[in-house]
């Protein structure tokens, strides 16, 4: 199988890493990068020495680099095509590969920022807006790509409307320590992986001000919660929020070290500004930019987020980390299942 993955950060390196030494395969993985500083430095180290340093490209993992407008050519030669952006990155790379044939999916989680006339949009959302004929769908799930990358056991879900973009995802990624469960339901796995930054933000928040294990379960049970209703409404089923990309994530990105959303949350504990926080950690954290449009989503559709809202208001300096959970822990009673 032939496989091009476009974007060399920490997961669409992981991934190349994983399905070219997939023993299921052989697959042929092109890692295409948009920096020709950063192609060449790897080419030649044999290693993505910023986002994962110490872990080796493996000699059968192709690297390379050009403009987007020769996009369509090496795209042409491939089984599958793996969009490894940010989220604001989406929308241009999708419209530069509008014309694919091939089965697409993409990487990134969270919200586009709002544009004028509407609020963010999940990925598939840009994608109908952007690249309409694409045959697509989304890889999701709970992963750290440094475990990835070396081989540690990981379950991820492939979702798509289309059953030959989710059968392509399984058979690219599927290994013997990388389980890929199918999934049609995109709306909810989306919401998941979105909705799960933002509340590790609090998570960390509760974490950092060693409020103790009882909040830290508390919020994430709650959070949980928010993340289904708001699923729910935009037409996910109840039961993706109990799978992989609902739960699983949520649990990973709210306990897990490596999660950079967690790591705002204890940094912003810690008296560190926004500014302070996001420059410290020398990646992107979707939920410090996904936060304000998942709560703007949320409130079109008559969907309470106090958790989610609480995390925008922390983030925009309107309050204080005590004072965040001093707003949450103060609200009145109610029915759990609310």
């Amino acid at each position: 199988m032939k496989i091009a993955v476009l974007g060399a950060g920490a997961w669409g390196t992981a991934l190349a890493i994983s399905a070219s030494q997939n023993p299921l395969g052989p697959h042929a993985v092109t890692l295409w990068a948009r920096d020709a500083a950063q192609s060449a430095a790897m080419q030649a180290q044999r290693l993505n020495a910023r986002y994962l340093p110490g872990i080796a490209l493996p000699a059968a993992l192709t690297v390379c680099d050009g403009p987007a407008a020769k996009l369509p050519q090496l795209l042409a030669r491939q089984d599958l095509v793996i969009v490894a952006t940010p989220m604001a990155g989406l929308r241009g790379m999708l419209a530069q590969i509008a014309q694919c044939q091939r089965p697409v999916a993409w990487l990134c989680k969270g919200f586009e920022a709002s544009i004028e006339g509407s609020f963010g949009l999940l990925a598939h959302e840009i994608q109908a807006q952007a690249a309409p004929d694409l045959i697509a769908g989304v890889l999701s799930g709970p992963s750290f790509a440094q475990e990835v990358a070396r081989g540690q056991p990981t379950a991820l879900v492939a979702s798509s409307a289309h059953a030959s973009v989710r059968e392509a995802l399984v058979a690219a990624f599927h290994s013997p320590t990388l389980r890929v469960y199918a999934n049609d339901d995109i709306v909810g796995v989306e919401v998941g992986g979105a909705v799960k930054n933002v509340l590790a933000i609090a998570t960390g928040l509760c974490d950092g001000l060693h409020l103790g294990l009882n909040a830290r379960a508390a919020l994430i049970t709650r959070g949980l919660a928010e993340m289904t209703r708001l699923g729910v409404a935009l037409g996910a089923r109840v039961e993706t929020f109990m799978g992989l990309s609902g739960l699983g994530d949520l649990v990973l990105t709210a306990t897990g070290d490596l999660s950079r959303n967690r790591q705002v949350g204890l940094l912003l504990a810690q008296g560190k500004t926004l500014h302070q926080a996001v420059d410290s950690l020398g990646h992107v954290a979707e939920g410090v930019y996904s936060a304000r449009t998942v709560v703007q989503r949320a409130q079109g559709l008559g969907v309470e987020m106090p958790i989610a809202q609480a995390v925008v208001a922390l983030l925009d300096g309107q309050m204080k980390p005590a004072e965040a959970v001093a707003v949450l822990m103060g609200r009145g009673p109610a029915a759990e299942l609310a």
